[in-house]
């Protein structure tokens, strides 16, 4: 990994009454300033030219200035490059909408579903066309506050305020309620704007330095006891990691440079009051984990993990799910469901010294179907927080040592139900985990292929052909036709009504298939996809 990555942590201080007013007029004043900026640059004011006015308009020094500009940059960067996926995703949408409407149409024309599916056609056709126009001309549209607060003075009663004065207050509280402090490895304690002590018991202390605005009570504000639950230990190694460098000019002068870690600081404030947050680069740890050992293959589902561990041949020695409900939860509540999940999956990586094989998701997909599926569904999919279980994932494998291999999600779904499901007695997703985990270990995927029989449910089978003339192809393109028998196999089946029997007793010629093992172990990368179409890269489940 040539960028280390950084990360958040975060406490909660102590403060006494002047403390957080001070921190309240320091929130208002950054908050002014950077809609300010905002604004300006969206009327093209030249970014030199806007600065010398700043200082001076606002009574701020000019590294508080970099922390206004570099904080907006960043929140209009995300949403520009967020646009062209919202737009897709609105497209994908909008594809599926109409396929609903015209089969509710043939069916009952005149229901009330079929009525709600249009409205909310022409609601996605109407964001569609209004960030299609934004993306040609370049406008970025920001709300500072929230929509969903600004939207709330239109029904007070519903949101809880009994007049619009009390909505006043909290919108301008929510607009002044955080301000970022920017950090750089050549400055003291890794920030200039706000510097971190070791304290004698262990605790920090942060010394704040306030704008030239609000000056008026000094100009730094000191917070002691500082301690952080989760990184404490993280910060403290950064803060002893500064140092002098002497190098010398051209000329021949020595030149005293201080080098370090930088340390960037938010301060936010909720309902409880003040938080603080610090932004570290981490410490690379030595990876402890060898694709020689065999790998830990994992499969995220909406509402579980489902794991996979294979020795270094591909064979499965170990499955288990671990639960994760998301669905009613809070954003907290997810983010610690999700690290308590990740942080017992890593654990069991680390301890058994295999690497992690994950998938290359892409939700957008999955958030489009949600257009033609029951509204229960519907709910648990939006809550499955997806890119955040990929991000916790890879984070907390950092922290340990375990490397994390990311593959092609290509027919992992159909090879784990037709390869591993019936034979190794797991689940249809235990068996895409050990799919995914022999994908990363660059093992062969054609074991189907050589048995020739796909199995349906309740004994039936549907045969799979290998034509001489074929053997070149690429193995997915034979998975692009498994898949398409098995739809059309499962669609008889629920149409005669064989899902509802008792499955019939295996034959001895079928069960003695469970004996056969049969694994051809190829060189890494031989499930590349340069012979694949496009058409057969799509893992739709079936």
């Amino acid at each position: 990994m040539s960028e280390r990555p950084v990360f958040t942590y975060q406490t909660r201080p102590a403060l006494d009454a002047a403390q957080a007013v001070m921190l309240d007029a320091y929130a208002e004043l950054y908050g002014r300033a950077e809609r300010s900026l905002f604004a300006a640059l969206q009327a093209g004011g030249k970014l030199n030219d806007l600065k010398r006015d700043f200082l001076s308009r606002f009574g701020i020094t000019a590294r508080q200035f970099n922390a206004v500009r570099i904080g907006l940059e960043g929140k209009i960067d995300s949403i520009r490059q967020r646009r062209p996926e919202l737009i897709a995703e609105a497209q994908a949408r909008i594809k599926k909408a109409l396929k609903v409407i015209a089969r509710l149409t043939g069916k009952a024309p005149g229901s009330d579903k079929l009525h709600q599916k249009k409205r909310r056609l022409a609601l996605l056709q109407s964001r569609l066309s209004a960030m299609q126009g934004d993306h040609e001309s370049g406008k970025t549209r920001l709300c500072f506050g929230s929509k969903k607060l600004f939207h709330a003075q239109f029904e007070l009663q519903a949101n809880g305020y009994d007049s619009h004065e009390a909505w006043k207050k909290d919108w301008t509280a929510g607009r002044s309620s955080q301000f970022f402090v920017l950090g750089s490895k050549d400055e003291s304690a890794g920030c200039q704007g706000c510097r971190a002590a070791v304290a004698g018991d262990g605790s920090l202390k942060l010394t704040l330095r306030l704008p030239d605005a609000l000056s008026g009570q000094g100009k730094r504000l000191t917070l002691i006891g500082i301690r952080f639950a989760y990184g404490h230990s993280q910060i403290v190694a950064a803060l002893c990691t500064s140092q002098h460098v002497t190098t010398k000019t051209k000329a021949g002068v020595a030149m005293v440079k201080r080098t370090g870690t930088a340390l960037s600081y938010r301060f936010v404030r909720d309902a409880k009051g003040w938080r603080v947050f610090v932004s570290v680069h981490a410490k690379a740890v030595k990876v402890s984990t060898s694709a020689g050992m065999g790998s830990m293959g994992v499969d995220v589902n909406a509402d579980h993990l489902a794991v996979a561990e294979t020795d270094r041949f591909g064979n499965l020695i170990a499955a288990r799910r671990i639960d994760l409900h998301t669905y009613g939860k809070s954003a907290d509540q997810a983010k610690a469901l999700i690290g308590d999940a990740v942080g017992a999956l890593v654990m069991q990586a680390r301890t058994n010294g295999k690497p992690v094989v994950i998938e290359k998701l892409n939700f957008q997909k999955k958030k489009a179907e949600l257009e033609a599926v029951n509204r229960k569904q519907a709910c648990l999919l939006s809550s499955f927080a997806c890119n955040s279980i990929a991000s916790g994932l890879k984070a907390a494998a950092f922290r340990a040592g375990v490397e994390v291999i990311e593959v092609n999600p290509a027919y992992t779904s159909v090879i784990g139900a037709v390869n591993h499901a019936r034979i190794k007695g797991v689940s249809v997703h235990q068996g895409a985990a050990l799919a995914i985990a022999r994908r990363g270990l660059g093992l062969s995927e054609r074991s189907a292929v050589s048995v020739g029989l796909v199995p349906t449910g309740n004994g039936g089978h549907v045969t799979f052909e290998l034509p001489v003339r074929n053997r070149l192809k690429h193995v997915w393109s034979f998975w692009s036709k498994v898949r398409t028998n098995l739809k059309a196999a499962h669609a008889a089946h629920f149409r005669c009504g064989d899902h509802q029997k008792d499955p019939p007793p295996l034959a001895p010629a079928t069960r003695s298939l469970g004996a056969i093992w049969s694994s051809t172990a190829q060189f890494r990368g031989a499930n590349r996809q340069h012979n694949c179409s496009a058409d057969v890269l799509e893992d739709v489940p079936w």
